[in-house]
């Protein structure tokens, strides 16, 4: 076995009192997925050979969460009662009882921390030769941390709670991350060593610090805080996704994206965006988005697990999920493309058209006012304003087809199914309810008749009618 192989346990068993939720405190999101995903993709990325998640609050939803995500490369272990993160610990190193590697243990919580943070902690644990490494930090107030104790050479003797601190101790700015590796031997010889006795009542994890300090000693690894701090409430929670959102925009800008006032973008971790793409500001990219090269995204866009096409433009405002939107393609504003709208090249789809499942194919436009759902659209279609695919019987959804070329006129009520001809030209103001020819011309509306001299007496009775509504 390599020194540095090492098995993860995500210790997200707790309730999450101040978080103020049903929802338990690993559950809630952060840019689009549980804060319980990161720290398990994080163990993954920096090579863990297996997680353990520790689970027991809300059991159930975190489980169906990892495995969704995860499949069986996360075990689950279950803490029947919460009996602090030592007891937590014990439960998820008992999931591999023949693991004789290292254990790296971390909070569920840790959303900030990186692959980087836990390969190179890995690596100073294997290097040094004592059984226990952990992650330090310091803050000017390190206030709700445990604190990270010394001896008078420097040497790490025990980490002490918050709540069991003296105030001197308080005074302490270097606390503890909660991020450990710690050799597997020595965590199952050590744990049963544990007491209840502090503030808490509870075993704590930190207490097998002060035991490897007398067996081999401590190594510890100064690391940034900004990747260390937890979720506790609600306010912590929105610091941590800014903070994430900020680390995702700047590596996006540093693979040459241009994000205009990044701080009002929102992009998912997920999202995938090529070089010379320009993303205006406040425009959220949510999911598997992926952008290829030269595109550019307007102010106010909200994008859902949507593909764009090189060099493809969409103005302000514009909504797009479940969507392909292809190469050159010229998109709203105030566009709205839901799920399975799949658009070719150069397609225009503009202000106040919405599509839903419709395929539109390759120089198509339809720049005003159109709702086109269940549709299936040729190359070259020209889709005048106001035309309706009128898809929904009250019970199934009907497709209507345009095929090449063909030409739909002005406020046009396309009754599904239906299939409009190559080339055909149905004329404005139609009601289509039948199949148009291949070159047709389709006009489906009441003959116009126009009465000569009739406006002037109209419009006195209309005026005469007012004047005695007004008198009453």
């Amino acid at each position: 076995m390599n020194p540095a192989d090492f098995v993860s346990i995500v210790l997200a068993a707790g309730m999450g009192t101040r978080m103020k939720s049903r929802l338990p405190k690993v559950m809630h999101p952060l840019l689009g997925r549980p804060m319980i995903c990161y720290p398990v993709q994080a163990a993954f990325d920096a090579g863990a050979t297996r997680v353990v998640c520790v689970v027991g609050h809300g059991a159930d939803m975190v489980t169906s969460e990892l495995r969704a995500r995860f499949a069986e490369r996360v075990l689950m272990a279950l803490q029947p009662e919460q009996r602090g993160t030592g007891d937590a610990a014990r439960c998820g190193a008992a999931a591999l009882p023949d693991w004789n590697g290292w254990f790296v243990i971390q909070y569920g919580d840790s959303a900030l921390l990186t692959c980087a943070a836990i390969a190179a902690l890995v690596a100073h644990a294997s290097a040094s030769t004592g059984p226990l490494a952990l992650l330090t930090s310091t803050l000017p107030d390190a206030t709700g941390y445990g604190r990270i104790l010394r001896d008078a050479q420097g040497r790490i003797v025990r980490i002490q709670e918050q709540k069991d601190c003296t105030p001197e101790q308080r005074a302490i700015q270097e606390w503890n991350p909660g991020v450990y590796a710690i050799r597997a031997d020595f965590f199952r010889a050590s744990i049963g060593k544990l007491t209840t006795n502090n503030a808490q009542g509870e075993l704590y994890l930190t207490d097998l610090v002060a035991l490897a300090a007398a067996d081999g000693g401590v190594a510890d690894l100064a690391w940034d805080a900004a990747e260390l701090h937890g979720v506790n409430d609600r306010a912590e929670l929105g610091l941590r996704e800014r903070e994430l959102s900020q680390r995702i925009a700047l590596a996006h800008m540093k693979n040459g994206v241009t994000l205009r006032s990044p701080a009002s973008i929102c992009i998912e971790p997920g999202v995938t965006i090529e070089p010379d793409s320009v993303i205006e500001r406040d425009v959220t990219l949510r999911g598997k988005t992926a952008i290829a090269r030269d595109v550019h995204i307007d102010v106010g866009c909200v994008l859902t697990d949507t593909t764009v096409g090189e060099g493809a433009k969409l103005l302000p405002y514009s909504v797009a999920t479940e969507s392909v939107i292809g190469a050159g393609a010229k998109i709203g504003p105030f566009a709205h493309l839901r799920p399975g709208t799949e658009l070719a090249e150069d397609v225009h789809i503009g202000n106040f058209v919405e599509t839903k499942k419709t395929r539109v194919g390759k120089g198509s436009k339809a720049n005003h006012l159109a709702y086109l759902g269940d549709g299936q659209i040729g190359r070259d279609v020209n889709v005048g304003a106001g035309t309706i695919f009128c898809n929904y019987d009250g019970v199934n959804k009907h497709v209507t087809t345009l095929e090449d070329g063909s030409f739909i006129g002005s406020d046009s009520q396309l009754v599904a199914p239906v299939t409009i001809g190559r080339g055909a030209y149905v004329g404005t103001g139609t009601t289509v309810t039948q199949d148009v020819p291949a070159d047709a011309l389709a006009i489906g509306r009441a003959r116009q008749v126009n009465k000569l001299d009739l406006a002037p007496r109209l419009r006195a009775r209309l005026l005469a009618d007012k004047a005695r509504r007004e008198k009453k």
